[in-house]
């Protein structure tokens, strides 16, 4: 029973303040404006229902597109990050092997310098 008592107490000291902050000249027409404006947009509601249940379902629509192509790309980086996981294995053993064969390879030097010759810097045009 005391509960009872404490949620009216409420409610009538809500209704006292309200009352009491109405005496404020500038407070009363704010409220005015703001009664006003919620009054418009109910009557717009309710003489508009269609148009209102049309942008609610073309918002649910949006919402619904967003949700399954934010569910496909992270769909595809999941996969892609399991074919690196796949792969980093595989580059590294390949890797492995390369270093293992010119390491062995009594010709290394001879590789190398190889290799020195292919990369040619291109010589700069004079304009």
């Amino acid at each position: 029973m005391g509960k009872n008592l404490f949620l009216k107490g409420i409610f009538y000291g809500a209704l006292a303040g309200g009352a009491l902050s109405l005496l404020d000249k500038k407070t009363r027409q704010e409220m005015k404006i703001n009664v006003k404006k919620v009054y418009e947009q109910v009557s717009y509601v309710v003489h508009h229902p269609e148009e209102i249940t049309e942008n609610v379902k073309e918002t649910a629509e949006k919402i619904r597109n967003t949700i399954e192509q934010v569910s496909e790309d992270i769909s595809y980086i999941i996969s892609k990050v399991d074919e690196l996981r796949e792969l980093t294995p595989q580059v590294k053993e390949v890797v492995k092997e390369t270093k293992s064969t010119f390491s062995k390879n009594e010709d290394s030097v001879l590789v190398e310098e190889l290799l020195k010759e292919v990369v040619v810097e291109e010589p700069i045009e004079k304009k």
